[in-house]
Order: structure tokens, then sequence, then C-alpha cells
């Protein structure tokens, strides 16, 4: 029992060290693309996503090293820390929503997306969207090394190539997310979704622990001897997708912060305007309407297939997810868009007419 309790309260202790690291590791301060209701003014942030993951890593290996706690103890609690996790994110989203005024037709519509915009605690030292995503994507991490850790242990000599390349792969995934912080203050998470369930449970238990489904289901299994050729090419598929994605959402910011800017010199940004609003229609962006989501997809099916086990039918519920949850989003998306550019957006589908698969869909 007394493990038990432990393991559910491990992600509370988690979470409050990380933002101990976030507040007292330094930060650099940037504007933001969300406007502040209040004085006009771009929403200012602190980040500093890198330097409290190699923290919360260098304390885990340090741990591990000392036999303070074992490497691989978050896996051996996972299902105990995933409803400690729960259980928080469910406590989080309750109090996030009630505490503001009603936002859309009923209680529990508000409850799953949210009722605050651009929550902000501490004297706005803390952006609670953006911690989130921060506490989401170092949880993620600390579970991946544990993971890869107990299959090691397990396994020795004879450990699956494939577990390694997944969390390594998974690593990059999150180091890249932590290092372009700034990027993502540009992207739809952060500038049009309110808080509540899906965003704060999501963050809280979801991400950290259904993202890394796919070890979940072969942290136990021996290696399946998959061909080297084919690790190579799930690693492609993986690059390919993270080029997509990245460059994508890197040609966004360039064109948001410096419209005239060619990114990284080479990609010279081609725009529909009325003066007031703009719409990029070149590079990425012109590939098709969502280029970004396919990105994320092929970087979900790169992953799983590096695991070298298609037939276990769990370790497809990572790239499935992405599926379900990003052609509804495109179509939400395109809503808000039509909405928001009305004869721009118009024409921009006229110039790129696929939704998000180039020449396909």
């Amino acid at each position: 029992m007394r493990e038990l309790i432990a393991g559910f309260l491990a992600p509370w202790f988690i979470y409050a060290l990380l933002l101990t690291l976030h507040l007292l590791l330094p930060a650099r301060e940037v504007a933001g693309y969300v406007i502040d209701a209040g004085s006009g003014e771009p929403l200012r942030y602190r980040l500093n996503g890198p330097l409290v993951l190699v923290a919360a890593i260098g304390l885990w290996a340090i741990a591990g090293a000392l036999n303070v706690i074992p490497w691989d103890w978050l896996y051996v609690h996972r299902w105990s820390g995933l409803a400690g996790s729960c259980v928080l994110g469910l406590i989080f989203s309750f109090a996030m929503v009630v505490r503001a005024e009603n936002a859309g037709s009923s209680f529990l519509a508000d409850l799953y997306f949210g009722r605050l915009e651009n929550p902000r605690v501490l004297e706005g030292r803390v952006d609670v969207k953006m911690f989130l995503y921060l506490v989401g994507a170092v949880m993620l991490a600390l579970n991946l090394l544990s993971f890869l850790a107990h299959h090691l242990l397990v396994f020795g000599s004879s450990s699956s190539p494939g577990v390694a390349i997944y969390s390594f792969l998974f690593l990059w995934f999150v180091v890249d997310y932590l290092i372009f912080e700034r990027v993502h203050l540009y992207t739809y998470d952060i500038f049009a979704e309110r808080l509540g369930f899906k965003l704060g449970w999501g963050c809280l238990a979801f991400y950290p622990y259904f993202y890394s489904v796919g070890l979940w289901a072969t942290a136990e299994l021996p290696d399946p001897r998959t061909a080297p050729w084919l690790l190579v090419l799930f690693r492609s598929v993986f690059f390919a997708g993270w080029i997509l994605s990245r460059g994508a959402n890197l040609q966004k910011f360039f064109f948001k912060t410096s419209p005239d800017r060619a990114m990284f010199g080479i990609l010279k940004p081609k725009a529909l305007t009325d003066g007031k609003k703009a719409l990029l229609y070149s590079g990425f962006w012109g590939l098709s309407r969502h280029i970004n989501y396919l990105g994320e997809i092929l970087m979900a099916i790169g992953l799983t297939l590096s695991l070298g086990w298609p037939s276990v039918w769990v370790v497809w519920l990572y790239p499935l997810y992405y599926v379900a949850l990003l052609f509804p989003r495109e179509r939400a998306d395109e809503r808000r868009c039509a909405a928001k550019y009305g004869d721009l957006w118009k024409e921009y589908v006229r110039r790129v007419p696929k939704r998000i698969l180039p020449g396909l869909y």
C-alpha cells in the first residue's frame, strides 16, 4: 500500500518540483502572439523549458546513480502514477473552470473546453497554459527514460535497438519542443484554446502517460530483430514528419515576427493581404493548408514502426490519436480562418486546394 501511495503522489511531487525549477532557474522574457485585452500589447512570457528539462533529468540520473530511487521507478509504478496524474488533472481542470464566468452553453462544455483564455499566476510570472505544456513535456521525458531503463535492466545486452531508437526519437521531439518554446506561442493551442479539462488534464495526465503508450506495450518484450535497413527507413519517416512540422511552424513564426524576412535566407514569403491581414501561400504553406498536421502524423507513425512490433495493436494508439485529433481540428481551424480572413481565405483555398495531404486531400 505504501508503494501504491508513493506512486500515486509521485506526479504531484514532480509537478511541484518542476514549478519550483521554473520559478528559480533563469528565464528569457519574450512577447507572444496573444494580445492582452487590457493593455492592447502582446502578452509576455518567461521561458526556460530547456533548463528545467536538463535539471529534471539531472536529478533523475543522480537519484538513480546513488540508488536513492531506481532508474526504472516510474515504470514500475506507472499505473499508480497514471492514477495520481489523472486525479490531479481532474482537480486542476475543475478548479480552473469554477473560478471563471460561463463561456459555453453548459457547464460540461465549459469544463471540457475551458472558460479562461490566458490565465496567469504569481503576478504574471507563470503563464498557466505554457507551464502545463512544459510540465507535460518534462514528465514525458522522465517516463521515456524510466521505461527505457527498465527495458535495458531486463534484457541487458540483448535489448531491442528499436526501443532505444523510439526513446531517443521521442526525446528529440521533447527537446525540440522546449528549444522552440517561443515558436509555439504562435500555434493554435496557445492563441485559440481555452483552459479546461482538454488542456489541463491533457497536459498533466494524457500527454506524459499516453504519448509513451508504445513503451507501455513493448518495454518487457524481447528484441524483434527488425532489419537494420527498416530501422533506418522508420527513422527517415520520423524526420520527414519533423521537417514538415517544425519547418511549417518556423516559417509561420518568421512571417508573423518579420514579414519580409526569408526563412534561413532561402524561403522568401509570398502572402495574400488586404492591408491589415495576411496569409502565407508559399513554402510549406503552399503544399497544403495544414501541412504541419501531416508532419505530426508522420512522426507518430515513424516512432511506432521503430519499435518493431506492428502486430501489437496498442502501439498504434499514438498515431491513431493524432489522426482523431488533427482531422477534426483541421475542420474547426478552417471555420475559424474563414470567419477571420473572409475573402482572403477563399483565395488561399483556391491557391492551396489541399487540406493536409499534398495532391490528395
